[in-house]
């Protein structure tokens, strides 16, 4: 780093970040970026639905999108943020090897953790693989074959096992530990033809590194190419920065998360955030999006600041 005071810093360096860093750095607003190298989609070999990046790992995505946030002057520092405090001069960010960086505005862009079910924590080996918790971002790589839903609810359950039947004729979802599927509920899925599977799951079966089916506590083993535990997981947003400041939070489907305004504002003045942080269900393009969102409310913000310092030296 060349400096220890810039405008902005983006705490976070996925597509949410980094397109935060780029608007910024077009509006010619000095930014830092920090870095610890935890992607949400590290397991993944490539996205869906992102317009002309389909297909494109998402590492490469990022390696592209750090190339152009410097391009414009963003700088980088590849280390975890310890702390941050409000400051007379905006916020002061504290790094794991005690220095200190200075900024007016906070963007965290720290995304959120994936965790299953301590029973069904053997299924991460295969995550991001064939153990799947998007179908919008996997369901494609996976049509027309047998795949599975497991979830934690039955609200879970219908909500994903409806939506992955999109992709396939051959849909299995794994009761697992849910017992309150109802009797109407049972009669959406057979409209479908989505199969019910009764009885607890122990975890995946696999032959030669690729998932064949999912094994039953019983020993029975159901034929499967790819799951889909998104239903199972519990979304953990990375905002302890965010508790820190006692931002605004609501309860979602998801769980609890920092709310925003449209332009990425939270409710503590200076403080924003975008991505998966906030919001659980962005897909890579969609927390790109907020992060331009955000960077555009980000520089709103500091060009009013800098009115008001104006006209106060003119008086």
């Amino acid at each position: 780093m060349t400096q220890n005071s810039f405008d902005v810093a983006v705490i976070g360096a996925g597509a949410a970040g980094l397109n935060a860093a780029l608007i910024l750095g077009q509006a010619r607003r000095s930014v830092i970026v920090f870095d610890n190298g935890s992607p949400r989609n590290a397991a993944a070999d490539h996205m869906n639905g992102f317009l002309s990046r389909d297909g494109m790992n998402p590492a490469e995505l990022l390696t592209i999108g750090r190339g152009e946030v410097r391009k414009f002057g963003g700088e980088f520092h590849d280390g975890t943020v310890v702390s941050v405090t409000r400051d007379s001069d905006g916020f002061s960010i504290e790094l794991a090897d005690t220095s200190k960086i200075q900024v007016r505005k906070v963007l965290v862009a720290t995304g959120l953790t994936d965790r299953l079910p301590a029973e069904l924590e053997v299924f991460g080996e295969r995550w991001g693989r064939d153990v799947l918790h998007c179908p919008y971002c996997h369901g494609y790589s996976v049509r027309d074959q047998p795949l599975g839903v497991i979830a934690k609810s039955a609200e879970f359950a219908m909500h994903q096992a409806l939506m992955v039947r999109q992709w396939s004729d051959d849909v299995v979802l794994f009761l697992h530990r849910i017992t309150e599927l109802s009797a109407e509920d049972r009669e959406k899925l057979a409209a479908r033809d989505i199969s019910i599977v009764e009885g607890e799951v122990a975890g995946p079966a696999v032959e030669d590194d690729r998932l064949v089916g999912v094994r039953l506590v019983d020993g029975t083993v159901v034929a499967r190419s790819a799951v889909f535990v998104g239903g199972a997981l519990t979304m953990d947003p990375n905002d302890a920065i965010l508790r820190t400041f006692g931002a605004q939070r609501a309860e979602t489907m998801m769980g609890d998360f920092v709310t925003v305004d449209m332009m990425g504002a939270t409710s503590v003045p200076g403080v924003f955030a975008a991505g998966n942080v906030v919001d659980p269900g962005a897909q890579v393009i969609m927390a790109a999006a907020a992060g331009a969102k955000a960077g555009a409310g980000i520089n709103m913000m500091l060009t009013n600041d800098d009115l008001e310092v104006a006209l106060a030296l003119r008086s």
